[in-house]
């Protein structure tokens, strides 16, 4: 079995459907947990270490840190609005309470300075359609620097890719520092709709692929609703939503740099790709959502 592909079941306990550390990835920075309550329920996390998003991803919640509370409306799925969200620093206790059942993910990167606490409005959001043709994708850049410049390593945004589209493409990669890029560890998480293309379900899949030039990562994988893939280095991309099957990335990177950074060089290889773009129109099936719901 592939160790960088975590499917859904390997990271999961009684309560969190993902807990990912630094340390189970075998890297330094980048972590993830998804936590499930129950309506009612109030979980309390200890960010230790860690600086964190709160990201509903579905469901509503109440999030309470350093004596503020934000209340984040939140979406009923991944496929159906943009959400608030809330940043929380190292060394929190926080408070994560459900109104009718939540479903919420924690970005997360080890990090050394102590921010405050900060709400993120959805309505903030810029939503980017980027590619053209079959490889438009929905791009909702709420953790990304030159958006949200309010964290010390932690870098997050969010994906949605129509059935039968590509996205991550052309392949690039982060794992070295040079006039292009920036090291940053990447988790890819993953959410697939199901046949109504809007309720996330195992039915579905999607494929990735991740891989060095020298041919030492080699690896495409079949992807299922919650599933977890982990780019430690190499060329990663394309995701490829499979056909009647939308497909949803929560992608996660932090790394060593002074600078909070995305850059990335595409695989020469293949790069010649987006010059083509400019010639083709993109999916009207993007964007598919925004702050105020469905666009589509």
């Amino acid at each position: 079995m592939s160790k960088l592909h975590r499917p859904f079941g390997t990271l999961s306990d009684d309560a969190d459907p993902v807990r990912l550390t630094p340390d189970s990835a075998g890297w330094t920075y980048t972590g993830l947990r998804v936590l499930g309550l129950a309506p009612g329920e109030t979980r309390v996390v200890h960010t230790g270490e860690y600086e964190a998003f709160v990201l509903p991803l579905s469901g509503s919640a109440t999030v309470r840190v350093d004596g503020q509370a934000f209340e984040l409306r939140g979406r009923d799925s991944v496929f159906t609005r943009v959400t608030d969200f809330a940043y929380v620093p190292r060394e929190a206790e926080v408070e994560v309470s459900a109104r009718d059942g939540l479903e919420v993910a924690l970005p997360m990167a080890r990090c050394t300075r102590r921010l405050e606490p900060k709400y993120g409005p959805a309505e903030d959001v810029p939503v980017e359609v980027r590619g053209a043709g079959q490889a438009t994708r929905q791009v909702t850049n709420f953790g990304v620097p030159g958006v949200w410049d309010h964290a010390d390593k932690l870098n997050a945004c969010e994906l949605i890719t129509p059935g039968g589209n590509w996205s991550s493409y052309p392949p690039h990669k982060h794992d070295e520092a040079s006039e292009c890029e920036v090291v940053n560890e990447e988790i890819y998480y993953f959410r697939i709709a199901g046949r109504d293309g809007v309720t996330p379900s195992r039915e579905g899949f999607g494929l990735h692929r991740t891989y060095t030039g020298d041919g030492e990562l080699d690896e495409d994988v079949a992807v299922r609703d919650h599933d977890v893939f982990l780019v430690p280095r190499g060329y990663h991309g394309p995701c490829v939503a499979a056909p009647g099957y939308p497909m949803y990335y929560l992608n996660v990177l932090a790394g060593p740099a002074p600078e909070r950074s995305m850059a990335f060089c595409d695989d020469p290889a293949h790069g010649w790709v987006r010059d083509t773009w400019a010639a083709q129109d993109p999916d009207p099936r993007c964007p598919v959502t925004s702050h105020e719901g469905r666009v589509q």
